[in-house]
């Protein structure tokens, strides 16, 4: 589900002052395991370097499994991303990539080609 949180108790949780977002929580398909995500509408956000390579230490990173890695970086091409290397295949088992969003979140997409 979604939600809008904001007030005393999420500023002391996050150490920030005024805080008011947007989060989701998603559910792995097994059931075991979930995912918050979250958007941040204020205080504005301090960015860290732009174009910080792969290997930084805190660099917001998430990857997801596709059906088909071509066609879902065909759709983030379209919303301003780019591939931080290129598209690479480990042997027969995957596909795999890096993409890079318009506020310098990498995403990995992985597609099992068995």
């Amino acid at each position: 589900g979604g939600a809008t949180v904001e007030g005393e108790w999420v500023d002391q949780l996050v150490g920030l002052d005024g805080v008011r977002a947007d989060i989701a929580v998603v559910r792995t398909p097994d059931g075991h395991g979930r995912v918050e995500l979250s958007t941040f509408h204020t205080p504005v956000a301090t960015r860290i370097a732009p174009r910080a390579p792969m290997n930084t230490p805190g660099i917001p990173r998430l990857t997801f499994v596709v059906d088909a890695v071509d066609d879902v970086l065909d759709r983030l091409r379209a919303h301003g991303a780019e591939l931080v290397g290129e598209v690479a295949q480990y042997g027969d088992i995957h596909q795999y990539c890096f993409v890079r969003g318009p506020d310098g979140i990498i995403i990995g997409l992985v597609e099992e080609l068995r």
